[in-house]
């Protein structure tokens, strides 16, 4: 962990945990902290808990145990319109009334939201060439996530959690919509929170990154931070392990690979072809070893910026 920080927060969870029945665990003991204005990538596979996370963050349900403070507030905090008004939530499922209009649903997002921005909502749906007068249960998958990041965009909320917002859209799409999105996030200082399995597209777009395994929080913070303070080492085998937290070791024949947590990666250098790895590369590692390194000695810092935590 590094020291701590006077940066505002848009999200924060110590030893935040959800349990859906007795002794099950959708997450638990988790930690991390999200600064405002950053586009946050949660990464994940199927099941470890990220819809959980994004929906505690939503206030859809409370934790079972720790806390979770979401733009300052403890989401135990009853929710009042002006909390309410401070988030937008697209959810995998993406609820929408079915017998409504594309019309209709912009119109109820101007009159629930006070600070609603049609032109940013009408820019959403008319880059899909849809139809204000076609019904939302007529729609394919990919246009109805249009119409819900229309909703979540032209709330102009100052956090926008985002749930696999891109799964059932094109490249084209996905490309527009990030451009849209990084505008918002830029003109705007939202902070944006995406969830997605498209690990390679992520790297381009995010600047934080919050990865989740099995329901903990296995990995979390800057962008930069992160992949400074790993690297790939390649080498001989019998050459020995390299210094550092070793996340994951390969052997082939007389070669030896791996990635290595290292405050030092020039010492790395010294004696292996060390390089800084990719976004994909550092986060595959660790979803191969689930039980690699631990961490080093916990800071008590109160808001880190950067935490690896080990399952």
């Amino acid at each position: 962990m590094t020291a701590a920080t006077s940066e505002p927060l848009a999200l924060e969870a110590k030893d935040l945990g959800w349990s859906y029945r007795k002794d099950q665990w959708a997450v638990r003991h988790c930690d991390f902290a999200v600064p405002t204005g950053r586009i946050c990538g949660v990464v994940g596979p199927n099941g470890a808990g990220k819809s959980t996370l994004f929906g505690l963050a939503a206030r859809l349900f409370t934790p079972s145990e720790g806390q979770l403070r979401v733009l300052g507030t403890p989401v135990s905090t009853p929710a009042t319109p002006e909390l309410r008004a401070r988030v937008a939530h697209v959810t995998q499922e993406k609820p929408l009334y079915r017998t409504f209009t594309v019309a209709d649903t912009l119109r109820l997002g101007r009159e629930l939201n006070p600070d609603w921005d049609e032109a940013t909502a009408q820019r959403v749906v008319e880059l899909g060439e849809l139809s204000p007068t076609a019904r939302i249960g007529r729609l394919s998958g990919g246009q109805r996530s249009r119409v819900a990041l229309a909703l979540a965009l032209g709330k102009r909320a100052e956090l926008l959690l985002l749930d696999e917002p891109f799964a059932d859209l094109d490249p084209l799409a996905r490309h527009d919509l990030t451009g849209l999105l990084l505008a918002q996030a830029t003109e705007h200082g939202t902070t944006v929170v995406i969830s997605s399995h498209l690990i390679g597209e992520l790297e381009d777009v995010v600047d934080h990154v919050v990865l989740v395994q099995s329901g903990r929080v296995r990995l979390a913070g800057e962008l930069d931070e992160l992949l400074d303070g790993h690297c790939l080492v390649n080498g001989l085998a019998d050459a020995g392990r390299p210094a550092g937290s070793v996340i994951e070791w390969r052997v082939t024949g007389r070669q030896a690979t791996g990635l290595v947590r290292t405050a030092e990666p020039e010492a790395l250098a010294q004696e292996w072809d060390a390089n800084r790895p990719r976004l994909e590369e550092l986060l595959l590692a660790y979803l191969r070893n689930p039980a690699g390194a631990g961490p080093d000695s916990a800071s008590t810092d109160r808001r880190p910026t950067t935490s690896e935590v080990a399952a």
